[in-house]
């Protein structure tokens, strides 16, 4: 055996039920030419022990679809993952997820496996999206021994690009959200979090479409050129 088998983290023991759920999965597909409101989009958002993609967990995850070019209220996704070991730190001041609710949560790899069937091959929406995907790469690498490859698009990069005249001090999620005058409930719990950020992508939508951009594919090109403007203005 190699030293880089040595390595390499044993796969995860899956049972019968987890592996053909697993075989079953439709696989991923590239952004399309399909109009915007044609698309099936899933809005993604996790909850997680702290910031650091290498060692810290997901706790929770809310998703919601779009459909038909709206936020389809039928589709919503909601699991807190069974973390007993994780100990009460900073985030848990933030999202509120103490132990008691970890100690209760759903066993990862299900909670994980539901999450790729209610994504199906349709693309994922989220704020700072490139976190999230790591994240959830990750935790579906650990849990199920599965890669991640459903294509992600970034709220985060759409806003400014879509609103080259807005100018922001932070950026965030809430500055957004103030910015197009949105109402929130609920700030750092998944769910609540999934459901603004699909509110604010649909707006978002309805600017690309009157800039020609009304296609996943457009909106993926478009964005590609923009980082590109963006890194050559800043010298890298």
């Amino acid at each position: 055996m190699s030293l880089f088998a040595w390595l390499r983290p044993a796969a995860p023991l899956l049972d019968d039920a987890l592996r053909q759920r697993l075989a079953r999965l439709p696989k991923a597909r590239p952004l399309g030419v399909c109009s915007l409101r044609e698309q099936r989009w899933v809005v993604l958002d996790l909850e997680t022990s702290g910031l650091n993609p290498h060692r810290d967990l997901v706790l929770s995850i809310g998703a919601v679809a779009i459909e038909d070019g709206a936020i389809d209220f039928a589709q919503q996704f909601e699991r807190t993952l069974h973390r007993p070991e994780q100990k009460t730190n900073a985030s848990v001041l933030i999202h509120g997820l103490g132990p008691s609710a970890l100690a209760a949560g759903c066993d990862p790899a299900e909670a994980l496996l539901d999450l790729l069937e209610f994504v199906g091959d349709s693309p994922v929406l989220a704020f700072h999206a490139p976190f999230d995907q790591r994240m959830l790469a990750r935790a579906l690498k650990e849990s199920l021994g599965h890669r991640l490859q459903v294509p992600f698009l970034d709220v985060a990069e759409l806003a400014p690009m879509l609103n080259p005249d807005t100018v922001l001090r932070e950026a965030g999620l809430d500055d957004w959200v103030a910015r197009f005058g949105l109402q929130v409930d609920e700030r750092h719990h998944a769910s609540a979090d999934a459901q603004v950020t699909a509110e604010l992508a649909l707006i978002l939508f309805s600017q690309a479409r009157r800039q020609q951009l009304d296609s996943p594919l457009q909106l993926e090109q478009r964005l590609a050129s923009w980082r590109r403007r963006k890194a050559h203005h800043h010298g890298l």
